[in-house]
């Protein structure tokens, strides 16, 4: 299948991952009300980082290994068993130290029965085995699963989640849902893989398995443990204030992030052919696409950050505006980050650099959340992600230029930063004008950002890659009409 139709069905996955949450947010925090909202984060977060150690390096392993054999059904098998039984026994591990954890840590028994029912979890991601169908590109697949269990789930949220007090079936239903996906992708595998003379090897796996595993953790550090650290010191509330902000932010970066999803796979096969031209020229056809997407949606989302928490959140959520203001850079950076680690750096397989990417990153959101968040909250690991994320792209950079001729696109930046200036001054007339509607204003301002853009890189920056895009859409569109 083509990077292109890949990266459509990967779109839709990934926006969907967080539009359909989307869908129920607003019922939800209205419903539970932040401080319970706060909780169920918080437990999340900390399931999420024994998910983590449980999943390791898997979902980069995976892709890679699985991508390189995807046409040979045999050896195939044979790497899908052989890092599914990896996997499996850092999730056992993981299985009781939450328990032990659960049993003997003070702060986590008020909330038993929530990190309960959060082994489920755990199990459920072993078995999701999402890296297999991204290996072999089965993008088709992995979406229209996706799509038919968000649906299910969403309105299980609707019908079931009436009271404050419901916050504990809410937690139930959201680990439910990934559970039904690892159930049917277990099933279908049966199509895919082969249970005849299978030879579990772990010496091929295990040392990148461990190295983009502790990648994977110090990551997290930085980027869901923040939560934990936050709940611990300022309480659920300020909790609820910053995964709002976070919420919106990864709905926004979603989309790129489909595309660097799906360009791993393609970008292993090149190296893997030889084929650096065809290497370099896509990392910077990324480039052009992520400051094509990112420059409008900062400046969109940093005026009108007011609108939209209270559009998501409703009143009671006015906390989150400061830290969703913050963050609102960290698309254009994680963006760029995602563009030298998932598309160049893990292809080459330069695992050592990206584990000391992953270190910077940890100990700089270690020490600023522990100085930022007793004095500011919510608005404290809002700063302290940002300034980590540019941190860990600065060391990314240094690796990118180190082992490739790449070199930083200063002057397309500078060119899409001045291009930018008219889109600021058009965000600010609208938000100064108080007498319109919240919800209209948001619309009036949208429309404005996507003709501002369309203008701005089809006629005056001319940028080639956004006119192949528009044609090539006008003519399919035409195609269909005619």
């Amino acid at each position: 299948m083509s990077i292109k139709k890949n990266f459509v069905y990967s779109s839709i996955l990934t926006v969907s991952n967080y539009l359909f949450p989307l869908l129920t947010f607003p019922y939800i925090s209205r419903v539970l009300g932040v401080t319970n909202i706060g909780i169920c984060n918080y437990v999340d977060s900390i399931i999420t980082y024994f998910c983590v150690f449980s999943a390791m390096g898997v979902a980069v392993v995976g892709v890679r290994e699985i991508a390189q054999v995807s046409d040979q059904e045999k050896k195939r098998s044979n790497v899908f068993f052989s890092i599914l039984s990896i996997n499996a026994f850092f999730t056992f591990l993981s299985i009781i130290v939450l328990v032990l954890c659960v049993l003997f840590v003070k702060d986590f028994q008020q909330y038993r029965t929530l990190f309960y029912i959060g082994i489920l979890k755990l199990v459920s991601n072993l078995f999701l085995v999402e890296w297999f169908y991204k290996g072999t590109e089965n993008f088709s697949y992995i979406t229209k699963r996706a799509i038919i269990v968000k649906t299910l789930y969403v309105s299980s949220v609707f019908l079931f989640i009436r009271c404050q007090d419901d916050y504990i079936i809410y937690f139930l239903l959201t680990i439910l849902h990934l559970s039904a996906n690892a159930f049917i992708n277990i099933f279908h595998l049966r199509k895919h893989v082969i249970l005849e003379s299978i030879n579990i090897r772990f010496s091929p796996y295990i040392k990148s398995y461990l190295i983009m595993g502790m990648y994977t953790i110090l990551t997290t550090m930085y980027t869901t443990f923040n939560i934990a650290i936050l709940g611990y010191i300022s309480g659920p509330t300020e909790v609820g204030y910053f995964t709002t902000a976070t919420k919106i932010f990864s709905i926004i970066l979603a989309l790129f992030t489909a595309f660097t999803g799906v360009m791993l796979p393609r970008m292993s096969s090149l190296l893997a052919n030889h084929e650096e031209g065809k290497f370099l020229s896509l990392i910077n056809k990324s480039m052009n696409a992520l400051f094509i997407f990112a420059f409008p949606a900062i400046t969109y989302f940093i005026v009108f950050s007011p609108e939209v928490i209270y559009l998501i959140g409703g009143k009671g959520y006015e906390g989150a505006i400061m830290p969703l203001r913050i963050i609102m850079p960290v698309i254009l950076i994680v963006g760029y980050e995602q563009i030298l680690i998932i598309q160049a750096l893990m292809p080459m397989k330069k695992d050592r650099a990206i584990f000391i990417n992953s270190c910077i990153g940890a100990v700089v959101g270690l020490i600023l959340n522990f100085l930022l968040i007793p004095v500011y909250g919510s608005i404290g690991t809002s700063v302290a992600y940002c300034l980590c994320e540019v941190s860990v792209l600065c060391s990314a950079l240094f690796f990118m230029c180190r082992y490739t001729k790449y070199q930083f696109p200063f002057r397309e930046f500078i060119w899409h930063l001045i291009f930018n200036i008219p889109l600021i001054v058009i965000c600010l007339f609208i938000y100064s004008l108080t007498s319109v509607n919240p919800i209209l204003k948001l619309l009036l301002s949208g429309g404005g950002v996507r003709m501002y853009a369309y203008i701005n890189n089809y006629y005056m920056m001319k940028n080639q890659l956004f006119i192949q895009l528009i044609n090539n859409t006008k003519s399919k569109i035409w195609k269909v009409l005619k």
